[in-house]
């Protein structure tokens, strides 16, 4: 590994904090990017992309939701000299029609840098500090796939696997799907939840729940419909089965749902 430094796109989110503090801890440089930090990228400002990419050898990529990767900002990597892209993509995106992701995925592929592409299942984390969280708080979590288990991971798993993508050999072309240790349902993440915040969390799991829940958000009828055909597609795949990609590549088994509900409870993610 060179003394060059890293760039970690979205360094405030969920998984690129976690990726950056993981560098730092190995004494790794760090350029930690996002829109309103001492490094400032912007998706949507061009004129940030060069001064984040000057002098790094290596890019942990990811885009928040609904943001393609531009073709030109890996193009422009490979032209400053990054040698490695280390890009967060999602498991099923083909059955769920996610042609951002799909696009995402090629564009790494075809950049012109050696890659390797992450694909994690649902987050932990979409439970205390993304998507879920008011839900869970409101006592109602309405995703459409029924009883259909999925392979929640850790974010921090997720992150031990981006940074030895990032920092050892072997891992260029590689397509890694990152999984906890055991698919469980929705219903069975609400529960436990649950039991570990002393509040009731359940788990609505038709489409007319999401149609309920989304409908008085103010979520166009057509994009609701959009989502629920791409969840029903994730649905008719049936279970998710669980990889060994973090024991593989971090050397430990990936925290299991329970521990990461009990730890998010304790320091108090679900108080009103």
């Amino acid at each position: 590994m060179d003394d060059s430094e890293i760039l970690v796109l979205g360094a405030t989110g969920t998984t690129g904090r976690r990726v950056a503090d993981r560098l730092r801890a190995l004494g790794v440089g760090v350029r930690a990017a996002s829109r309103g930090g001492p490094v400032r990228f912007d998706w949507s400002v061009e004129s940030t992309w060069a001064p984040a990419l000057a002098g790094v050898s290596r890019v942990y990529l990811m885009a928040p939701d609904g943001q393609p990767v531009e073709p030109a900002l890996v193009r422009l990597a490979a032209e400053q000299g990054v040698r490695h892209v280390v890009l967060l993509s999602s498991r099923a995106i083909e059955a769920m029609g996610d042609e951002r992701l799909l696009a995402a995925e090629r564009t790494v592929r075809e950049g012109g840098t050696d890659w390797t592409i992450l694909r994690a299942d649902w987050f932990d984390q979409n439970f205390d500090e993304g998507v879920f969280r008011e839900a869970v708080l409101a006592g109602a979590v309405a995703v459409p796939v029924g009883d259909t288990r999925q392979a929640f991971v850790d974010a921090d798993d997720i992150a031990a696997v981006a940074v030895a993508a990032l920092t050892e050999p072997g891992h260029t072309g590689q397509v890694y799907e990152v999984t906890g240790p055991r698919a469980i349902t929705f219903a069975e993440a609400a529960e436990i939840i649950s039991r570990a915040a002393g509040r009731p969390v359940r788990h609505l799991g038709t489409a007319d729940d999401y149609r309920a829940a989304l409908g008085p958000l103010g979520v166009p009828a057509e994009e609701i419909e959009q989502q629920i055909g791409a969840f029903a597609a994730l649905r008719d795949l049936g279970h998710a089965v669980p990889t060994d990609t973090v024991r593989r590549l971090v050397g430990r088994d990936p925290r299991d749902f329970p521990a990461y509900a009990a730890e998010a409870a304790a320091r108090g993610a679900w108080r009103d």
